[in-house]
């Protein structure tokens, strides 16, 4: 009888694997042996809806066209097998009210996802989420980490980022668009560059040729990007470009791609600029852990013309993400050229970080001013990938990925994960014989703020001051604006808190100059070991502390003494922090004035 059973059993799973059934609204399911499944749609609508569970393994999924070949390369998409976090769009505009066949691997066939798969001609994108900032840039849904590609032009400033649209986990890179009049309101795009036959879309810039020396036409936009393309024998990286004629919203890419390639593993995120004095264009290149620097008449045909970062900056990993520019220096007539370059891991406080150099730049080589010097853009743990935008004439705004390659995967918000730091104007001040980056939030921030508190000159001493009622909960993001006369304190020191007794600790050493933030007791750490972090930054005592204090729902970047420092810190508080509260127990100090601001 038990023998029986085994054969019943058998024979029904055999069955089962070699016939079919259907999910309803003209979905056809086909589950075939090792892990193998096709998906029959009837007349396709615009998606099909692909139920999700993050910590499944990826499955991989293909289109098929009518040709019986492969639609574009595969998407690996983590399709739901006990549960169903959320749901993902697979883009099937281009076969509307046909037949289409979708080939998807790696995929058991009891799992949950074949019950829930369905078609729709809307998407609706998750909004909300308790974490998801008011002011800062993230992603509709999906993952979300460098910024690329951006440029200004005809009063829009776009905004491209990787992305990944099929789940909150890195992988199948795309670039991602967004547009703001503003930077600080931000209308999302369709995704703008999709993989192809040469791999992934990683990070890079844009360009606008005015000139049409690539011959798309004057003023095309012009995308240069990594391609990254993985086999069963490696990854291989090599540059690629595309045009749009309708500025940066399509791109058509250029069929002789790959434009550069190399035999070196790493080598990417290209950084392109016209370089006036010599009439052509530069690209700067990551290249494992030094810089390549190109030169090109057309952004079609590249030399290389110099190496930089041999035994200079921080080497605590691989370098990504370049930018070269000049900057003007405060208070004189004079322009240095500046090198910012991404490295991870390596950064002063663990995990990802960026750093820069300061010097000379003839067109073809860098030469950093300061060797053996290591400077850092951001004394916080959550400002990576910063690059700058093209084509802005008056200024030079950057932006950076905020978070960290330490635990990005596992933050604990997974309608969205990444967003990016407020937009940030970068200018040069001398110090000590040394040139720093000052870094401060764009104007347009200002622009949108309207003051709700103002409280001038008290003084803290051996209690705690605490100033509430400046935060509508509801608002979510919020500008503090401070002046702290240190008097004789040693130190001064402030906690912005809630009422779960959840808060972000700062503290100002007078007498070694150190700005120092905690946040340990922030709200939510637990979801990572290098989440808990206690980040320093050099303030130098000159009589007045001040401060520019950003607060999102899930950030808090501090601007110090005209942005002679920046700290960025991501923090996961259970309701956001309504209250501050000063403390005297290193002696007396006064608080020449705080004024806090809500954003529009």
């Amino acid at each position: 009888m038990k023998l029986t059973v085994k054969c019943l059993v058998a024979a029904a799973m055999m069955l089962y694997c070699a016939t079919s059934f259907a999910s309803g609204g003209g979905i056809r399911i086909r589950n075939l042996a090792s892990e193998q499944n096709i998906v029959e749609i009837s007349s396709a609508r615009k998606y099909l809806m692909l139920p999700v569970q993050d910590n499944a393994p990826e499955g991989k999924v293909f289109i098929v066209d009518a040709d019986a070949c492969h639609y574009g390369p595969a998407m690996n998409i983590r399709l739901a097998r006990e549960r169903i976090d959320y749901y993902v769009p697979l883009d099937l505009s281009a076969f509307m009210g046909k037949s289409v066949k979708i080939d998807v691997q790696g995929v058991p066939a009891g799992s949950v996802c074949w019950k829930h798969i369905s078609l729709s001609d809307t998407f609706e994108i998750p909004t909300g989420g308790h974490w998801r900032p008011a002011i800062h840039h993230t992603p509709p849904y999906g993952w979300m980490n460098d910024p690329n590609g951006m440029f200004f032009k005809d009063g829009e400033y776009h905004l491209y980022y990787q992305h990944n649209p099929y789940g909150s986990i890195w992988g199948n890179m795309h670039w991602g668009h967004s547009v703001s009049t503003d930077l600080i309101h931000w209308r999302h795009e369709p995704v703008a560059i999709a993989p192809d036959a040469w791999g992934t879309v990683f990070s890079g810039s844009c360009v606008v040729d005015y000139e049409n020396t690539a011959g798309f036409g004057a003023g095309a936009v012009i995308a240069i990007y990594t391609s990254s393309k993985t086999t069963q024998w490696g990854t291989a990286q090599m540059q690629s470009i595309a045009y749009s004629t309708d500025n940066g919203r399509t791109f058509t890419k250029y069929s002789g791609n790959p434009v550069l390639t190399s035999s070196e593993r790493d080598f990417r995120d290209p950084k392109v600029f016209w370089y006036e004095s010599g009439k052509h264009w530069v690209m700067i290149l990551a290249v494992g852990q030094r810089m390549q620097i190109f030169n090109s008449p057309n952004l079609k045909d590249w030399k290389h013309v110099s190496d930089f970062g041999l035994k200079q900056g921080a080497h605590g990993g691989v370098w990504e993400c370049p930018a070269l520019f000049e900057l003007p220096v405060q208070g004189t007539d004079r322009k240095k050229w500046v090198l910012i370059c991404n490295v991870n891991p390596g950064g002063p406080f663990g995990g990802s970080a960026a750093q820069y150099f300061v010097g000379t730049f003839n067109g073809k080589e860098f030469v950093n001013e300061s060797p053996a010097v290591t400077k850092w853009l951001d004394w916080g743990k959550d400002n990576y990938a910063t690059v700058t935008w093209h084509n802005v004439k008056d200024r030079t705004v950057a932006l950076g990925w905020m978070s960290n390659w330490q635990y990005q995967a596992v933050l604990p918000e997974s309608r969205f994960r990444g967003s990016n730091t407020i937009p940030r104007e970068l200018s040069l001040y001398e110090e000590d014989g040394e040139t720093y980056i000052a870094a401060v939030p764009v104007r347009e921030l200002e622009e949108a703020s309207v003051e709700v508190l103002e409280k001038d000159n008290f003084n803290v001493s051996g209690r705690d001051v605490v100033v509430d009622g400046f935060a509508d909960k509801d608002a979510g993001a919020y500008l503090i604006d401070i002046v702290i006369r240190p008097g004789r304190a040693g130190r001064v020191e402030f906690s912005l808190m809630n009422s779960k007794d959840e808060k972000a600790d700062f503290k100002y050493d007078v007498e070694k100059g150190l700005f120092m933030m905690d946040r340990s007791a922030s709200g939510k750490t637990d979801f990572s070991v290098n989440f808990p972090a206690f980040t320093v930054a050099p303030a130098e005592n000159s009589g007045e502390l001040v401060l520019k204090i950003l607060v999102d729902r899930a950030s808090i970047e501090v601007f110090g003494n005209g942005g002679k420092f920046a700290m960025t810190n991501l923090v996961f508080p259970a309701e956001p922090y309504d209250r501050i509260s000063f403390g005297g127990t290193y002696g007396n100090y006064t608080v020449k004035s705080l004024d806090v601001y809500s954003i529009r």
